[in-house]
């Protein structure tokens, strides 16, 4: 589950990034593309990224910026070295890192979007969202976020669901919304290092303007 090319080292709405899923050519093999963090259908303004990054399971298939490719099966698996939460158990906001505890890719279910226009140059834009669930009850997961807050956390694949994911055409997540295993994961406090200039070609949306990315979690 490789994808080549250069991206920033993390990824914020806005941003590009890779996704796999089912070739558009009809040969059913994998390909990789490159999309915009932050789902973006063809009626919506494109700082709308900065809110559909994540999309709840439980309400996916009613939101209006994710029903569409919902009913379309259009899935792809989001590949990630790592992703960060807060912890507040210092009684302040600490980032942390979570990442497979073997150093293999994580495989992170999403959905993805087309339009004609918006992509780098106003070419067409492929855009995606990652599917979130309830962590409330997961050994680890539930030590981020705020106190008061739900748990959340990434679908997680694991590598024999990945197939599954892609081509089911299945109305119910459900079947893939079994808590990845916390000693599966690899945690540790990983504070926001400095700021370093992006490339703009690795931000093709307004939306990658703002100086402060929007909290991980942010769900729409």
């Amino acid at each position: 589950m490789e994808c080549g090319g250069q991206y920033p080292e993390e990824t914020f709405p806005g941003y590009q990034a890779p996704i796999l899923r089912i070739a558009e050519d009809g040969s059913g093999e994998l390909e990789c593309v490159t999309g915009c963090f932050g789902m973006v259908p063809s009626w919506a303004d494109l700082m709308l990224s900065r809110h559909t990054y994540n999309a709840r399971s439980e309400t996916v298939a009613e939101k209006p910026s994710f029903r569409h490719a919902w009913r379309k099966h259009q899935r792809c698996i989001v590949p990630a070295e790592s992703f960060f939460e807060p912890s507040y158990e210092s009684g302040k906001a600490v980032r942390w890192k979570i990442a497979n505890a073997d150093h293999a890719m994580l495989g992170i279910a999403g959905l993805w979007e087309w339009r004609s226009t918006g992509g780098p140059d106003d070419k067409p834009l492929v855009s995606f969202t990652m599917l979130t669930m309830n962590a409330d009850e997961h050994v680890l997961m539930r030590r981020f976020h705020r106190p008061e807050d739900e748990k959340r956390m990434p679908v997680l694949l694991e590598p024999s669901q990945y197939q599954h994911w892609l081509h089911s055409t299945e109305d119910s997540i459900d079947p893939f919304l079994r808590p990845y295993l916390a000693e599966k994961l690899l945690s540790e406090p990983a504070p926001r290092v400095a700021k370093t200039a992006v490339k703009k070609s690795s931000r093709p949306m307004k939306a990658a303007l703002r100086k402060e990315p929007p909290s991980l979690w942010e769900e729409e």
